[in-house]
């Protein structure tokens, strides 16, 4: 995925599955320059980490 899809997808008001490492994750924040994204598995909103958006997967 890339920067710009991942920000279309934080700002959908629809819900968009988008795995990473092949776990259910929302994506929290983009940061477009930098090709990051903070992210949290759905189950798990405390657990954020920042991770490069190549590795997110919209299913």
């Amino acid at each position: 995925m890339n920067a710009q899809r991942a920000q279309e997808i934080t700002s959908s008001p629809s819900m968009i599955t988008v795995t990473y490492n092949g776990e259910s994750i929302y994506i929290e924040q983009v940061d477009e320059q930098n090709g990051k994204a903070t992210i949290h598995p759905l189950d798990e909103p405390n657990n954020k980490q920042s991770v490069s958006v190549t590795n997110l997967k919209e299913q």
